[in-house]
């Protein structure tokens, strides 16, 4: 996944697909990572960028009206956003056969086949292009007779996401394809619909009323976002402004603490998972569902660790139960402002054997008072929400939403600041340093055995 040269070496920079160009990285340079579910990295394709279409989509959306849903008993029921009944998974694996206990959210027959002249490109709407009445007995369809495909936006074993354009309405939509042999149709309804019932938020992407199946896959509809991903629009090495990542930052915490209120974690936080809805940045959403648990479910580690993952799932071994908590997507958030702040990884895994998580644990521990080399951009103020929001346990972990009480600080300091910061640094290590040898020098000692000062002051006070 990472270059085989060391931090501070020349390295190669694999982006877009384009030719590999040498370039000098400090640490760890940003990649486009592996598929969550496969851990492929070579099948995913890059979202190409359509510069003539860089326009934001429209967003007079009614985001507050009821949408109506049946469970598994085919009882039906009406729920507005803040109702959910899903209930946790035992399994993380996406080929796992494990729908006898699981009660999915359905959308309603009367969402789905009421007929209306509304485009497509409203969430919620009713058009006359192909849907499904519930989410068992989806439509056989044939993906070329209702819409013309243009290219891949993303693929990997999981699947793909297309382009496509419905012949019905014309409008652009993301055709997202799992195929039958690797995804149960349990699968398939449990990230449609966790997709569909939080899209109304205003961050998170929007899924469309439409989902059916082909003889090969399962497919469902979702918004196109004509500038590709967030990891597109970090430069590598340099990171994004502090104004535009606070932009961003905002909207992602913002659908993760609506996640998280509804009981649910995304799981998969990353540049990769967030759309680029407008050229400012004002307009951002949340995507990529397929991870989706209810907090506090049970599931076996299936997949490896990336820089995004946790220490508590990247100590866990390969099917090893693992408990979902909020916490993964708050470790994920820090992680991610790292990435757009710097454009490169703060570490390969949060694992003590990783030298740089290793380096950033130690202070977070307080073990050295040394800010990590690569942290050494940041203002006080950052460094104490990444403080909190890294912390190794995660219950002790801020929630999402703490990242609104900082966002009027200042989060870089000059350079100007941190090179006299590490020219005193330098001078203060010289000096103790000198004066450690000076002491040694003349007997006296300066490392003090714990259990000899234990002992002596023991003895001191039991000769009073």
């Amino acid at each position: 996944m990472f270059s085989s040269d060391s931090p501070g070496k020349e390295g190669r920079w694999n982006r877009r697909g384009n030719v590999n160009q040498i370039i000098v990285f400090e640490i760890l340079p940003l990649q486009r990572l592996a598929c969550s579910w496969c851990g492929n990295v070579e099948t995913h394709v890059p979202r190409a960028q359509d510069k003539s279409s860089r326009s934001p989509l429209n967003q007079d959306w009614n985001y507050q009206q009821k949408i109506n849903l049946v469970v598994e008993s085919e009882q039906s029921v009406q729920l507005d956003k803040s109702d959910m009944v899903t209930q946790p998974t035992t399994d993380d694996s996406a080929n796992q056969e494990n729908n006898a206990n699981i009660s999915f959210l359905r959308p309603n027959s009367a969402v789905f086949d009421s007929e209306s002249e509304e485009n497509l490109a409203s969430p919620r709407s009713k058009s006359r292009s192909p849907r499904c009445s519930t989410s068992e007995n989806l439509q056989m369809l044939s993906l070329k007779d209702h819409y013309e495909l243009s290219r891949d936006l993303g693929r990997g074993t999981y699947g793909k996401v297309v382009q496509a354009t419905c012949k019905e309405t014309g409008t652009k939509i993301a055709l997202k394809i799992l195929p039958k042999s690797s995804t149960t149709l349990g699968a398939f309804q449990r990230e449609f619909n966790v997709s569909y019932y939080l899209s109304p938020h205003a961050s998170i992407v929007d899924s469309y009323n439409v989902a059916f199946e082909t003889r090969a896959s399962y497919v469902f509809a979702m918004e196109f976002a004509p500038l590709g991903d967030l990891f597109d629009a970090i430069p590598p090495q340099v990171g994004m402004s502090e104004t535009d990542t606070k932009t961003v930052l905002k909207q992602v915490s913002s659908a993760l603490e609506f996640m998280h209120s509804k009981k649910l974690v995304h799981r998969d936080v990353k540049p990769e998972n967030i759309l680029v809805m407008a050229p400012d940045f004002s307009r951002v959403k949340l995507m990529d569902f397929g991870m989706t648990r209810r907090d506090s479910a049970m599931v076996r580690k299936t997949n490896g660790s990336i820089p995004y993952t946790p220490p508590e799932i990247c100590e866990a071994v390969r099917n090893e139960s693992i408990l979902v908590t909020s916490g993964a997507d708050v470790w994920a958030m820090g992680v991610l402002l790292f990435c757009m702040l710097t454009g490169n990884f703060p570490w390969e895994n949060a694992d003590i054997g990783d030298i740089y998580f290793k380096e950033f644990i130690l202070w977070q521990r307080r073990k050295t008072i040394k800010t990590p080399s690569q942290w050494r951009k940041f203002s006080p103020r950052l460094m104490k929400f990444f403080r909190k929001t890294l912390d190794i346990k995660p219950n002790r972990r801020s929630p999402v939403e703490e990242i609104s009480k900082y966002m009027t600080d200042s989060w870089i300091v000059r350079a100007s600041d941190i090179s006299e910061h590490e020219s005193d640094s330098g001078t203060e290590a010289e000096q103790v340093d000198h004066l450690s040898i000076m002491l040694r020098d003349h007997g006296i000692e300066t490392k003090v055995d714990k259990r000899v000062r234990d002992r002596r002051i023991s003895e001191w006070l039991l000769s009073l």
